[in-house]
């Protein structure tokens, strides 16, 4: 069946589009020989040296995330970490004065603005809302040079003023070191998908030194699912890469807190209406994060690539005007959660945060939003805390304790990742005590932002992009044919003798591959079930022709409805694509094989 095409043409000369729902079939596992690719490619056992290498390279990769941000930020103000040092001048660029945070951002996206318009594009922004597209509409598979594209763009950007965190990039630095293994390795789009969220979860474990939270992050976030097997892989690379960061970081936690506790049932009421007043505050940062985006699409008419320098400029007069918001900011958050900021104080850099982290991301920078949120929910914690310590200083714990639970109420309001906030704001505290209070704000917080909005922050953005990650689809014709195709692992020649074809059908990861002639025209293709059914009936000296049936063709900008109907009437052949007009009938020009249901 030719469909007309009025999209862009593949820019392969041949694709494979896998369902990912679809492993290795059973006749194909049939057709192997035990060997070191197919122990890795589908024993469990697999699973755990798989799930070690990610953490093991995970925590390398993140340990050297937060050396390159701390030593571009040395570079560029004289210390690792300008944020809780206040309006001081540099001591690298003295004859700038204070005024130095104005041209910093400007020179750093200089530097990452054409690096990642050049060779990543995908590496801009939070980097979580990447790895789950990923992982729902790609299988999983990221391009490998994210990783290392990602690395040095986003250390630029924080480290030259960037008000955003280091867990979302290293989340998808972590997530595309995972595909990039399961990729070489040719592993089936679960283990794909497993592979991100180890990688995932190894980022998140190494970055917080938090081995829990890190599978719970991958699990409710990127894999969107518990399953046993999945979680027992997730939870190894988490540790692995936990220790790593420990053995060179050392096992202090990234926040030094004093101890807390609930003086009075009463506060249990009071933590309930923080949950819910962060829970705005949360769901109002990522309006906020949206509009300054849309703003800044609308304002910039000039190359993509030098967006970042001349927004840093505007990023810049914001830092003159409050250095606090230089960088990640952790040292201004351990000050709040320690009492040392007055309340209004507290409420401004509130506001100017949700500013600077949104006017970073609008003018093309690169980091994540993670840490801002916690941000975010510690300054308006505080600052509740402190108001109603005001009120009730006998019955009330400091204000730190409320900033605390502020943080786990924001990022739940924000991702509703419910179990990730408890269990990470367990692990940085290591107290017990505020687990009740903390679960109270988490739960209530994560349904008032079901009420609120119907988008999480990293939702969002797959969303604008007509991408439903809830349903796992996209919506209207955002994904195509050629957009989930790539390139088979080999091609079968039609003169080919079935039993040197069943040799390359045991490595195909789909299945099936396509058979050509001598001029590489597209004939059909074979699958692993017919060339087993042949080899149990002696038909050894049969040809791959004889099995290749003729498969239906797609248009390459065919939406992902008419490629399930079309692989549902033909799953056994698969279906092609084709450059045909998507309105009328081709005149059976050469077509490009072949997708796999």
């Amino acid at each position: 069946m030719y469909l007309q095409t009025t999209g862009r043409p593949p820019t392969s000369q041949v694709g494979i589009a896998e369902y990912d729902h679809v492993g290795l079939h059973p006749e194909v596992r049939k057709l192997r020989r035990p060997s070191l690719g197919d122990w890795l490619r589908t024993r469990p056992s697999s699973l755990v040296f798989l799930a070690v290498t990610v953490g093991v390279t995970t925590g390398l990769g993140a340990v050297a995330f937060r050396y390159l941000i701390s030593g571009i930020t040395w570079m560029f103000t004289g210390d690792a970490d300008f944020s809780g040092l206040g309006p001081v001048h540099s001591s690298h660029l003295p004859w700038l004065g204070a005024g130095f945070v104005v041209v910093v951002p400007a020179i750093a996206g200089l530097i990452y603005g054409p690096l990642v318009h050049r060779f990543a594009p995908e590496a801009r922004g939070h980097g979580v809302p990447e790895v789950m597209y990923a992982v729902a509409m790609r299988g999983g598979r990221i391009a490998p040079k994210v990783a290392l594209v990602k690395s040095f763009a986003s250390a630029l950007c924080i480290g030259g003023g960037g008000s955003v965190g280091r867990e979302g990039p290293i989340v998808q630095i972590g997530s595309s070191v995972g595909s990039a293994l399961a990729q070489w390795l040719r592993l089936d789009t679960p283990r794909v998908r497993l592979l991100v969220a180890c990688g995932a979860a190894g980022g998140i474990s190494a970055t917080f030194n938090a081995p829990l939270a890190g599978p719970f992050f991958a699990m409710e976030l990127i894999l969107r699912d518990f399953a046993a097997q999945s979680f027992g892989a997730v939870v190894l690379s988490s540790v692995t890469a936990s220790i790593v960061g420990r053995a060179v970081l050392g096992e202090d936690s990234f926040l030094s807190l004093p101890a807390f506790s609930v003086h009075n049932p009463v506060e249990y009421l009071l933590y309930a209406a923080l949950g819910v007043i962060v829970c705005i505050v949360g769901v109002a940062f990522t309006k906020v994060l949206y509009v300054v985006e849309d703003v800044c699409d609308w304002v910039w008419r000039g190359p993509e690539w030098a967006r970042p320098a001349v927004g840093g400029l505007a990023l810049g007069a914001l830092l003159l005007a409050l250095p606090e918001m230089y960088g990640v900011g952790y040292p201004v958050l351990q000050n709040a959660i320690q009492g040392r900021y007055v309340i209004v104080f507290l409420a401004l850099l509130m506001l100017a945060k949700m500013l600077a982290t949104s006017l970073t991301i609008g003018i093309g920078g690169s980091g994540g939003v993670f840490a801002p949120t916690l941000f975010i929910g510690a300054m308006a914690g505080s600052a509740f805390g402190a108001v109603v310590h005001m009120w009730w200083p006998s019955a009330t714990e400091a204000a730190g304790a409320y900033g605390l639970v502020g943080m786990g109420a924001a990022l739940a309001g924000a991702t509703r990742a419910s179990i990730t906030a408890v269990i990470m704001l367990f692990e940085l505290t290591g107290q017990y005590t505020i687990i009740l209070p903390l679960m109270v704000a988490v739960a209530l917080a994560a349904g008032t932002s079901h009420l609120l909005s119907k988008q999480t922050i990293y939702t969002q953005k797959l969303w604008r992009r007509g991408v439903d990650i809830e349903r796992g689809h996209a919506l209207g014709d955002t994904v195509t044919a050629a957009d989930i195709a790539s390139a088979p692992e080999e091609l079968l020649k039609a003169d080919m003798p079935l039993s040197a074809a069943a040799d390359l059908l045991a490595r195909a990861s789909t299945g099936m591959l396509p058979v050509v002639n001598d001029d590489n025209e597209f004939l059909g293709c074979v699958s692993a079930a017919e060339a087993v059914t042949a080899l149990d009936d002696n038909e050894t000296s049969a040809r791959v022709d004889s099995l290749s049936r003729n498969a239906p063709a797609v248009a390459a900008d065919a939406p992902l409805a008419d490629i399930v109907t079309a692989l549902r009437d033909h799953s056994a052949t698969g279906c092609r694509w084709s450059t045909a007009p998507r309105h009328g009938w081709s005149d059976g020009s050469p077509t490009r094989p072949c997708s796999r249901a």
